[in-house]
């Protein structure tokens, strides 16, 4: 027991400092497990023996990534997105899967340890991708889209994969990491030996019946299980229910012969659309988080250094033209979908590296004698150096794509045949009420934007637009710019809209302004620019919504309509105060002068929210004829 929990604490220990040191510099999550499992095990030899152990436990963190992912995919999105599925994610597997297996095949590699290879090879980093586009915007792009859908492709492909590899077992190749008590994977032995013992009709109906049992149990018998745990009213057996369920999946799927992931994976498909599907989601992810930790820490603390020593210009070489041979064939797909240029670049590079279902793969590979177990720690190597260098792959994209300029759009700006005095410029959710309001009363607007399907959908409703980029000055001008009295910026893209505004109190001194901001930093940015009126996109609702809850909580109507009032006094004062401390060069946390102020006016909102349950005047300052033209957030 001792051992056991001395182990705990080094695990544990070296992914509490490890993952998020390479979180905070980028690396993302399992950068950060595998360098904590590099640095327990082949640098300091803390852990040793216990690992290959570990890793058989550990692996069921990949069967409850599996059951999740199935959860996320409803059916009929699937079967929506079958054409950008199998066209753009299958074309890529399968060509990047040819390419690899014939160069491997090339270093005089068994076919079918080439084809391991292939599949291993062909599969980018889900975890690492998809946060690193998050973090910087890139998924509203064309590139990062299409690369969702190409990762997608690749998390549905492991099953199939997993399913798969078993059969390429080459004749008399017994890995050492296999053993003969493989745990996970590899624990199989009576069970497999009765199914062998079957008529190849009774393995048939013994598997598609499980695979039935499989889809009918989670459609009809989740329902009712989960009702009568709820009699119980204990939270812990929501819990125990959903580990039963996938544990008895995968046992299940185990005793007809099948991938318990491939089992797991459906069962999570089937119930995607379940009412429980959150609960379980809840209840599942603590454990899938900690067990597939785990498991990319043993992978780390179980690669041979040795092999890198020995051949290090090998793995190095094998590691820049695997990112080469990816990036090449994602690049020309993306020429053949036809993605403007930027897109391309990062379509390519953003999927050029191998992903941690590699190492999923590689290890399963080894454990089902697929692949040599030397070479499966080659071939780790090569996945983990890979994955060290995307983010210096997005680097690259980063300062390439500032040089590229994407060619003119085949359709030309329209030509502005009217002058309003009311000048739109962004018709997206925000502009369109905007606009509606002003033709309800009356008053004429010429709306642009550079949406070309926005525009479109518009006039379907019979509302006039014009398509072009608001930013550009000839077409401002076009719009009657210099007899316009008011310009309203409700434009997406916050740095667009602060552009805008720039110009226009530049070119235009006397034009009233009403700006959309993102939020209060944005607010302060367009303040500064020069609008008269900052819109935060949210605040009118949540104030609404806060005056649903008083209300809900006790207080009448007339007393939560004064709340909300006080409120928005106060707020819309302290957003102006704020605003002249702001420093578009320091991080809010660390300007001392902001921070310090910023206490001083949630005092003040205490004390004004006091006086108004007493009845007293609260009549701010920003009230009296003397107040700043200029009120950021006034909305």
């Amino acid at each position: 027991m001792q051992g056991i929990l001395a182990d705990a604490v080094i695990y544990l220990l070296a992914a509490v400092i490890a993952v998020p040191i390479c979180v905070r510099f980028g690396l993302g999550s399992v950068l950060g497990y595998l360098l904590a499992g590099i640095i327990i095990g082949p640098v300091l030899g803390i852990v040793g023996a216990e690992t290959q152990d570990l890793q058989h436990i550990a692996e069921f963190g990949v069967v409850m990534m599996l059951f999740l992912i199935g959860l996320e995919l409803d059916p009929r999105a699937l079967w929506g997105m079958r054409a950008r599925l199998a066209g753009l994610g299958g074309l890529q597997i399968s060509i990047t899967m040819g390419v690899v297996t014939a160069a491997a095949m090339a270093l005089d590699l068994e076919w079918s340890v080439a084809l391991s290879i292939g599949m291993i090879f062909a599969l980018s980093s889900t975890a690492i991708v998809l946060q690193t586009f998050t973090e910087k915007g890139l998924m509203r792009t064309t590139g990062g889209r299409s690369g969702f859908t190409v990762l997608l492709a690749q998390d549905i492909a492991v099953i199939p994969m997993l399913a798969f590899i078993p059969l390429l077992a080459l004749p008399g190749l017994h890995n050492a990491a296999s053993g003969d008590h493989g745990g996970g994977h590899g624990d199989e032995g009576p069970v497999m030996h009765l199914i062998d013992s079957l008529p190849a009709w009774g393995v048939t109906l013994v598997t598609i019946g499980a695979v039935v049992a499989v889809v009918l149990g989670g459609h009809y018998l989740t329902r009712p299980i989960f009702r009568f745990i709820h009699m119980a009213k204990l939270r812990e057996m929501y819990t125990a229910v959903s580990l039963l369920f996938v544990v008895g999946v995968a046992a299940l799927m185990l005793t007809v012969g099948l991938s318990p992931a491939l089992g797991t994976f459906l069962a999570g498909v089937v119930l995607a659309n379940s009412e429980f599907r959150h609960e379980l989601e809840a209840d599942i992810e603590p454990f899938k988080g900690l067990l597939l930790g785990l498991f990319f820490i043993t992978v780390g603390a179980g690669i041979n250094f040795g092999v890198f020593m020995s051949a290090p210009v090998t793995i190095i070489g094998l590691t820049f033209g695997l990112i080469t041979v990816k990036g090449l064939i994602l690049y020309g797909l993306a020429m053949a979908a036809r993605l403007p240029r930027k897109d391309r670049l990062l379509f390519a590079l953003s999927l050029a590296q191998a992903g941690e279902f590699g190492f999923v793969l590689t290890s399963f590979s080894v454990q089902q004698n697929a692949v040599p177990a030397e070479l499966g720690q080659a071939l780790l190597l090569v996945i983990a150096f890979s994955m060290l260098l995307t983010p210096v792959l997005f680097i690259v994209y980063e300062h390439v794509s500032k040089s590229l300029v994407d060619p003119t759009p085949t359709t030309p700006h329209d030509d502005i045949d009217e002058k309003q005095p009311v000048i739109i410029a962004g018709i997206g959710r925000f502009g369109q009420v905007v606009n509606r309001m002003m033709q309800m009363a009356q008053v004429r607007t010429v709306v642009l934007d550079n949406d070309l399907s926005t525009i479109q959908l518009m006039r379907r409703f019979g509302v006039k637009g014009f398509f072009g980029d608001p930013t550009r000055p000839e077409l401002l001008h076009a719009a009657g710019f210099e007899q316009a009295k008011v310009l309203v910026v409700a434009m997406d893209d916050p740095k667009e809209a602060i552009k805008l505004v720039e110009y226009a109190r530049r070119e235009r001194p006397d034009l009233h302004i009403v700006a959309r901001a993102y939020d209060r930093v944005h607010t302060y940015a367009l303040y500064r620019a020069g609008a008269d009126d900052i819109v935060r996109e949210m605040f009118d609702s949540s104030l609404r919504a806060g005056r649903y809850v008083l209300e809900n909580m006790g207080y009448t109507e007339y007393e939560a309509n004064e709340a909300e009032q006080a409120f928005f006094k106060h707020d819309r004062h302290a957003l102006l105060e704020l605003a002249k401390l702001w420093n578009p060069d320091l991080p809010l946390a660390e300007n001392d002068a902001y921070v310090a102020r910023a206490r001083d006016l949630n005092k003040d909102l205490e004390t004004a929210l006091l006086r108004h349950e007493t009845g007293e005047d609260i009549t701010d300052a920003e009230d009296a004829p003397d107040a700043a033209p200029s009120q950021p957030g006034s909305g």
